[in-house]
This record gives C-alpha cells, sequence and structure tokens, in this order.
C-alpha cells in the first residue's frame, strides 16, 4: 500500500471519528464541520484512486521477498 493511500485513510478515519464525537456531544457546529472535512476527504481519495474503506493489510509487505530456505 502507498504512503498516500495508508495517508487518505486515516483522514478519512480521523474524520469519520470527528464527526461520530461532534454528533454525541450534540454539537451542531462541529458536526457541520467534521461532515464537510469527511466529504473532502472521501471525494479526495475516491479521485485518487484510493478506496477508503478497504481493509488493512494485517502485516506490512516485505518488498524485498521471503529468503529462500537454506538447502
Amino acid at each position: 500500500m502507498s504512503v498516500f493511500a495508508e495517508a487518505m485513510r486515516q483522514r478519512v478515519r480521523d474524520a469519520r471519528a470527528a464527526l461520530a464525537l461532534a454528533r454525541a456531544e450534540g454539537d451542531a457546529y462541529g458536526t457541520a464541520v467534521a461532515a464537510d472535512e469527511l466529504d473532502d476527504a472521501l471525494r479526495t481519495a475516491r479521485r485518487h484512486g484510493v478506496e477508503p474503506d478497504a481493509p488493512e493489510p494485517d502485516a506490512p509487505e516485505d518488498p524485498g521477498g521471503e529468503e529462500p530456505a537454506p538447502s
């Protein structure tokens, strides 16, 4: 996964958390701001081909591949 894609997914997660918190607190202004941020984050992610709800890998990919087993 690219650094950009992960950053976009994190932005979406953060925006969703902020929206949930603002709603839970009954903060109308905070809800509006957070909803706008979420809309922008989702739009930006999709514009760049990033699926914001894609599952995260369990572990980072190994760019070098696996080492061969000893003979």
